[in-house]
């Protein structure tokens, strides 16, 4: 069973924090372990205390998860700081703020861990990218089973690499989105009912990826197992593959994500 901090703070609700918090919540963590702070009075699940503003006689927490948008920290940082003592282990979902930045604001919080979800968290599907400060044994228990409740946890050992997570699995599920309405609308193009291409085509990208995890091989030659010579499949890879014309679409898409978050980092730091 997974362990949970005996207080778990988190300040900001928007869409990312708080489908992590229905994942744990889903997981069996305890409601009333949690404190949910959010200024802007955005709505959290049944039974979680919530709170707009910080008591002034608010214990610091044991976890304190961040979830506001990166460009509000700066303003917000006086607020936040009296939930972190040297205790608390603060957790960052912040895109584009590094773990220098973040300690800057918080230089009495205990350690800071940077991670980075995507949206499948809410059903315990999301990869998720982890940076940390140096945490004990414990503390790497605690923050590797919440994150593995969510997911799968990809621990990193050089913080530079989380531009990376974000250009992969935390952009990710947008590139696939746009796929899945990109074949949908090829076949409605070619005559097929659009109602009837868009189930079609989200039902074989859920199948396709439920078989590619199972089988353990490698992408790239699972598609080659499945094209026949001379057949419809292979014609239409013939077209992906002809100057590795989806390789280098991905490459400029991926790439364009990593650039945009390194320069997220910068204009953090100014």
């Amino acid at each position: 069973m997974t362990a949970y901090p005996e207080r778990l703070t988190i300040f900001g609700c928007g869409n990312m924090a708080g489908a992590m918090l229905r994942g744990w919540l889903a997981d069996g963590m305890d409601p009333a372990s949690v404190t949910v702070i959010t200024p802007n009075g955005t709505k959290v699940p049944d039974a979680i205390h919530t709170l707009k503003s910080v008591p002034a006689d608010m214990p610091s927490a044991d976890m304190l998860l961040i979830g506001i948008k990166p460009y509000m920290l700066a303003d917000l940082a006086k607020d936040i700081a009296p939930l972190t003592g040297p205790d608390t282990i603060l957790v960052s979902i912040l895109a584009g703020v590094d773990v220098a930045t973040t300690r800057g604001f918080f230089p009495d919080s205990g350690p800071i861990v940077r991670a980075m979800p995507n949206m499948a968290v809410s059903i315990s599907k999301s990869p998720i990218g982890i940076f940390s400060e140096a945490l004990d044994k414990a503390q790497h228990d605690m923050v590797d089973g919440m994150m593995a409740a969510l997911g799968s946890a990809e621990w990193l050992d050089k913080e530079e690499l989380i531009h990376l997570i974000i250009a992969v699995s935390g952009s990710g599920p947008a590139y696939l989105f746009r796929f899945i309405d990109a074949l949908a609308k090829g076949v409605a193009d070619l005559g097929l009912p659009k109602i009837q291409a868009d189930r079609l085509a989200l039902a074989m990208v859920e199948g396709a990826a439920a078989l590619a995890a199972k089988s353990g091989e490698n992408p790239g030659v699972l598609a080659d197992q499945v094209a026949s010579p001379g057949g419809t499949t292979r014609q239409a890879l013939n077209v992906f593959d002809d100057g590795a014309a989806l390789d280098r679409l991905v490459h400029r898409a991926a790439k364009a994500a990593y650039e945009r978050s390194i320069e997220m980092e910068s204009e953090a730091r100014e």
